[in-house]
């Protein structure tokens, strides 16, 4: 069959037919995968492999690529010392409530920029995008102000999960993400809906959202794994023991355990967000793609 001519590769198929351009590709393409495989997956290799090594065995330098005497109490001890059932509940709770905001608030917001099409919508969404060019460090001390003292209510929000929860609401990207993939459902299954005496609530409720599950789950996902991954901001605004978070929570107890404990808590944390993932990687990627393209 003769090669599409509008189809340009950076090599050609005559040169992958010969011999030594077929070495050659795949020499290179083995060495770009294995490399890239090696920089993804040696720091989670070293981590869950030091959870298993004794205090020597961790500090020894050279450090042994296997353990020599696998120590798997340090699981247990990690799951005890550090009280990681309570961390874990925390920032499981946090995050529930994060989807929760996200979904209710960033999707009304998003439907009314894509569907309702307010005055100066563009405008609106031009200048939301226009705070992801803001560095979140540069946030820190003005959102740090206001959840001390929440204007016109002046209420103090430390160690209340709001803390969390009203800043994450403010999302631009899922907006954006949520706008666009709203963009590309019909506008005649709207108009339908109108005939038929919806109103916008009911359109967006019973049509819009069935429709969205896939940049839904999307959205919900960024949610949890912004809350999980967080340590700044969880640090500042909950203080107290009880309301830390998992990061926060190893951070605290890492100055008195030992290292290799401290591993071993930090691969426990990092389970729930590792199997969130490998369980919905297919949705995250069809909500991604599924709004790219309007047909």
């Amino acid at each position: 069959m003769a090669q599409d001519s509008g189809t340009r590769t950076l090599i050609s198929q005559a040169q992958l037919s010969r011999g030594r351009g077929r070495v050659i590709y795949w020499t290179l393409l083995t060495v770009v995968v294995v490399g890239f495989t090696l920089v993804f997956l040696g720091p989670l290799y070293w981590m869950v492999t030091g959870a298993l090594k004794s205090g020597q065995e961790i500090a020894q330098t050279p450090p042994t690529l296997l353990p020599q005497d696998p120590q798997w109490r340090n699981y247990a001890d990690a799951w005890n010392n550090l009280d990681l059932a309570k961390l874990l509940f925390n920032t499981f709770y946090y995050a529930a409530g994060a989807v929760l905001f996200q979904l209710v608030f960033d999707t009304a917001a998003a439907y009314a920029l894509s569907k309702l099409r307010p005055i100066f919508g563009n405008v609106i969404l031009g200048a939301m995008l226009a705070t992801l060019m803001i560095p979140a460090m540069v946030l820190i001390v003005p959102q740090y102000v206001t959840v001390i003292d929440l204007p016109i209510l002046h209420i103090n929000l430390l160690d209340s999960p709001f803390a969390i929860w009203l800043p994450l609401v403010a999302n631009a990207f899922n907006i954006f993400l949520l706008k666009r993939f709203f963009d590309s459902i019909p506008e005649d299954l709207i108009a339908a809906a109108l005939m038929d005496g919806a109103t916008s609530l009911r359109t967006l409720w019973s049509i819009i959202l069935p429709m969205s599950r896939p940049i839904l789950g999307v959205v919900s996902i960024f949610a949890v794994t912004a809350v999980w991954k967080d340590f700044l901001w969880p640090k500042l605004v909950m203080p107290s023991p009880e309301t830390r978070t998992v990061s926060v929570g190893i951070y605290a107890f890492s100055g008195g355990t030992p290292m290799n404990v401290v591993i071993a808590a930090s691969v426990i944390a990092a389970i729930p967000t590792v199997i969130i993932f490998l369980v919905f990687q297919r949705n995250i990627m069809s909500g991604l793609t599924t709004g790219s393209l309007k047909g």
